[in-house]
C-alpha cells in the first residue's frame, strides 16, 4: 500500500488492460477498503484476469500481491494460455510508502499496514527471483516511474 501501483499502471497501460483489486472492493461495495468484500472481490478479479489471458489480452493485475500463492494463481492462469508473466514490483523505503499513504485523497491505509506490508517485502523480493517469471523489475526509491519506457511487443 502506499507505493504507487495504481499511479504506476494508470501511466503505463490503457484502463482496460488494468485489472485492479481496489476496483473489484469499490465496484462490490461503493469502498475500495472495504476489506470484508476481498474474496468475492479477488474471485471477479481472477474471472477478468481468465477472460483476458484467453483471448491473449495484456492483462495487469494490480494488487498487492505479497503472498506467494496469489502469484502462483495469476501466473498458473497466464501459463494455461502460454502467456509470459513479468512482475513490476515495488521495493520502497518504509518512509515512501508513509509519505505517499498519507497524500491519497481517496483513502488512507492504517500504518500498521503499511508496516506489515513493507516488512514481508524482503521475502517477497528473494521468492520472486525463484518463481519463473519472464521478468522481474523492481521499482527503487532513485528510479522516476514517469521517465520509463515501456516497450509493447506483439508476439506471432
Amino acid at each position: 500500500a502506499g507505493a504507487g501501483k495504481t499511479t504506476f499502471a494508470q501511466a503505463h497501460f490503457r484502463p482496460s488492460e488494468i485489472v485492479s483489486s481496489d476496483a473489484m472492493r469499490e465496484m462490490l461495495t461503493d469502498d475500495a477498503g472495504d476489506q470484508s468484500a476481498s474474496a468475492e472481490a479477488f474471485q471477479v478479479l481472477a474471472i477478468i484476469i481468465n477472460g483476458r489471458l484467453r483471448r491473449r489480452l495484456l492483462t495487469v493485475v494490480d494488487a498487492t500481491n505479497l503472498r506467494v500463492s496469489n502469484r502462483k494463481r495469476y501466473s498458473r492462469l497466464a501459463a494455461r494460455y502460454g502467456i509470459p508473466t513479468v512482475v513490476i514490483a515495488f521495493d520502497l523505503s518504509d518512509a515512501t510508502y508513509r509519505a505517499r499513504n498519507s497524500e491519497r485523497s481517496d483513502r488512507v491505509v492504517p500504518q500498521y499496514v503499511l508496516t506489515d506490508h513493507a516488512e514481508r517485502m524482503a521475502g517477497t523480493l528473494e521468492d520472486l527471483r525463484r518463481e519463473g517469471y519472464a521478468a522481474v523489475h523492481v521499482m527503487r526509491e532513485s528510479m522516476q516511474t514517469d521517465e520509463l519506457e515501456l516497450v509493447r511487443e506483439r508476439r506471432a
